[in-house]
């Protein structure tokens, strides 16, 4: 059945602006919660579906990869194992509204692209296979044999497989991503960016060096032991809403909390636990002890400081604050770290940073004090241009201190999509090390190339250049996670054939190749029926936790696939019987697929007996499991030495970060409410310190356009109101994907090659001005 959803966009003229809360969750989080389950699912629906959701025989969340509590560690897990946004994640893919031929007949793609992100979300579900023919102005149904043959025909055609471009969503399965890539270097190419190239790709490149392992050292039970909890760029609130309940157990148990952040969050102040008595009828939980507002790339600066305080301490009194003994016997390049941070600036650090000397001398007491150290992050360090240096500096305190491998201690980048480390994992990645492709030789007798892939930035620059001439995604909106938007759709237009496996209509379908694809897919909530039954599949979380997710609702509609088998008989077509891969036979049995998984990936043997388990299992990491760094050059845990680097703003000039609102996840946007910040109805807004609003002649209200500027020029995304809020001075945050538009290209993290979206230069144009 089709339901009829919103037909208008949001006029900003609505946009209401009040005062930013100070707590997170409580009664509000439930109700908004059901509101928006019954309006998308209605009432038996929504009862069904968010019973299962985080739970051992239901489906795992397509939102956030926040892990679920485990039977060893002696957790039981939650009736509501789920946060507001989780349950406005599944209400988004297990809406009843659907569209079909009708609906695109109605639609010419020149009207869609004229809706926001918002507008063509709220549609609702794809129904059918949809291709939009060269010259054409409308998408139109085809069949799914005619839309693989299609894509299987231009792909044959292409002078390389390295015109052809491969990107993965972090909602992909690991049987979807490994039998994906499979099928990419079957073909001949290792061209498969995903979505970590925009977001962890930093945290990844800074750990393979220093403990040899591109993931987190720590546990859910070790938030639960430790003494100190550092919250570095992130705001968990809204974007892993249920780390909460892990800080507040932590808290209960003793631990303390710092959050380091250019914006105050809610969440992180005050948490109002609506499954516990007093976070319904009392005052909550007050989480961050101590709350550093840094500026804006500050954060390399502010560690080394910390180190340097460390260092000098441990001089004064000898084994205080040094953990030698693992120094000496696990690590390489202590010297020369001590050596450089021997003396440093303290005027250029606190210009850098915005905190006095002070401030950074007692967060450093903190750490010095504590025997038990998380240090928590996420994409406010990732995304910069020193962003690898600055996680390095981090891994480097935990070194010096121990800190890896010790119970209620250790690192801990915080994923965002749900399973975008597994991915990684099953082999996602423009350059897998050289074991895992001869893994893939030797299971499958197949030839892999060795050539290193684009990534994100690199496949958007091919594209431009021609070298790109077809685009397939697995999941996700391309076009609205991706910087620099109008170089962007310019790319994607560019290409001969863009193909998207969706659930939902997005931004990136209504920037199309001169022939594009929308193939719809199963959802993560519903049903997967295949020839030897029903299915299951597997995810990763943040801790390298490796479970079963099982779907239950039935299927949008008839004329859906799963993602494993678009990939398989997409596969079937373009390579034809007699393939080395046996991709019918995974199609029909996802145990199959699991089987080669043991036999090529490291850390999964045994897999189909292991995701059995109620919990599954976790993956091997040794810093975490023995504290010995095999993964590295050297065998050894690394410390890092790097040179002070931070934004330099002109005068007049502000340093602007994106971030998302608390009513939406990624470039999903579940509604126009941003709560926690004061915002509703509206998006388009900049926050900026009111003392900078009068510093720069801008009243508080007015209407400003965004002008980024960088080497190669001007980017402007019009019409933005400025919001006084308490930022930091100097520093402005405008939501993503609208601010997509500011971030150059070219402005990328040494190392990872992550976009910088988190230090983009601005000024504020008023609008009569122009």
């Amino acid at each position: 059945m089709t339901r009829e959803a919103p037909t208008n966009d949001v006029d900003e003229a609505h946009l209401e602006v009040g005062k930013p809360k100070t707590w997170a969750a409580g009664i509000p989080g439930v109700a908004v919660s059901l509101a928006r389950g019954v309006e998308q699912m209605g009432v038996v629906r929504t009862a069904r579906t968010l019973r299962l959701l985080n739970q051992r025989a239901g489906f795992d969340c397509p939102g956030c990869a926040w892990p679920e509590p485990r039977q060893v560690d002696g957790e039981k897990r939650k009736l509501a194992e789920f946060c507001e946004n989780g349950a406005k994640a599944v209400a988004e893919e297990a809406t009843k509204r659907h569209i079909g031929r009708e609906f695109f007949a109605a639609h010419p793609v020149a009207e869609l692209a004229g809706h926001t992100d918002f507008w063509l979300g709220q549609q609702g579900r794809l129904t059918e296979p949809l291709v939009l023919r060269e010259g054409g102005t409308h998408y139109e149904p085809i069949s799914w044999a005619d839309a693989f043959e299609l894509v299987a025909g231009e792909l044959r055609a292409l002078a390389s497989p390295d015109e052809a471009i491969f990107y993965t969503s972090g909602r992909t399965s690991n049987e979807a991503a490994f039998v994906y890539q499979l099928l990419v270097r079957s073909f001949g190419t290792n061209n498969l960016p995903d979505c970590s190239n925009m977001c962890h790709e930093s945290s990844g490149a800074a750990l393979s060096a220093a403990i040899g392992v591109g993931k987190g050292s720590v546990t859910l039970a070790d938030l639960y032991q430790a003494d100190l909890i550092v919250v570095v760029g992130q705001n968990p609130g809204t974007n892993h809403p249920r780390m909460l309940s892990a800080l507040e157990v932590a808290k209960g148990n003793g631990a303390r909390i710092v959050a380091v952040n250019p914006l105050p969050e809610a969440g992180l102040m005050r948490f109002k636990n609506p499954q516990l008595v007093r976070g319904v009828v009392g005052k909550g939980t007050p989480l961050a002890d101590e709350f550093a507002q840094i500026r804006v790339g500050g954060d390399l600066a502010l560690f080394q400081a910390v180190g340097h305080l460390l260092l000098r301490w441990e001089e004064a009194a000898p084994g205080s604050i040094v953990d030698h003994e693992f120094v000496r016997n696990e690590t390489l390049g202590f010297e020369d770290w001590a050596k450089q941070l021997r003396e440093i600036d303290w005027p250029e650090t606190e210009r850098a940073t915005g905190l006095l000397r002070t401030q950074v001398e007692h967060l450093a007491r903190m750490i010095a004090g504590s025997e038990r150290t998380i240090y928590c992050w996420a994409m406010g360090l990732t995304q910069h241009k020193h962003a690898v240096p600055t996680i390095a500096e981090i891994a480097n305190l935990a070194l010096a201190r121990g800190m890896i491998g010790r119970p209620g201690a250790g690192l801990c980048p915080v994923r965002g999509h749900s399973n975008v480390q597994g991915d990684r994992t099953m082999g996602i990645w423009e350059k897998m090390p050289e074991k895992f492709m001869d893994s893939l030789e030797g299971e499958f007798g197949i030839t892999v190339p060795r050539k290193h892939g684009r990534d994100t930035v690199d496949s958007i620059r091919a594209m431009l250049d021609g070298r790109g001439k077809v685009f397939f995604a697995m999941g996700g909106n391309f076009a609205s996670a991706t910087p620099d938007s109008e170089r962007t759709a310019e790319a994607l237009r560019s290409c001969a054939l863009t193909v998207h496996v969706s659930t939902k209509l997005n931004r990136s379908h209504v920037v199309p190749g001169r022939t594009a694809l929308i193939l719809p897919t199963l959802g993560r909530t519903e049903r997967d029926e295949q020839q030897s039954g029903r299915q299951f599949v597997t995810v990763e979380d943040s801790m390298s936790q490796v479970h079963a997710s099982r779907g239950r609702l039935a299927p949008a509609s008839e004329h859906l696939l799963s993602e494993v088998a678009i990939v398989c008989r997409l596969a079937d077509q373009l390579f034809g019987p007699g393939h080395a891969v046996p991709w019918q036979s995974f199609e029909q049995d996802y145990d199959l697929i699991r089987d080669r998984i043991a036999a090529v990936v490291p850390g999964c043997h045994d897999y189909n007996r292991r995701v059995r388990e109620p919990d599954g299992f976790v993956l091997p990491h040794p810093p975490r499991d023995s504290r010995r760094f095999t993964g590295t050059a050297t065998g050894k845990g690394m410390f890092t030495v790097s040179e002070l680097d931070f934004p330099k703003v002109p005068e007049g000039r502000l340093l602007l970060q994106t971030v998302r609102s608390h009513d939406q996840y990624n470039t999903t946007i579940y509604g126009l409410s941003d709560r926690y910040r004061g915002i509703e109805d509206g998006r388009r807004v900049v926050f900026v310190h009111p003392e900078d609003l009068i510093a720069l002649g801008i009243a508080d209200g007015e209407i400003v356009d965004l002008v980024s500027e960088w080497r190669d020029g001007e980017r402007r995304a019009p019409a933005f109101r400025a919001v006084s809020y308490p930022t930091a001075r100097g520093c402005a945050a405008a939501y993503f994907p609208e601010a997509n538009a500011l971030v150059p290209l070219d402005s990328v993290a040494e190392k990872s090659n992550t976009p910088v979206s988190k230090a983009i230069v601005v000024r504020l144009e008023p609008r009569h001005h122009s």
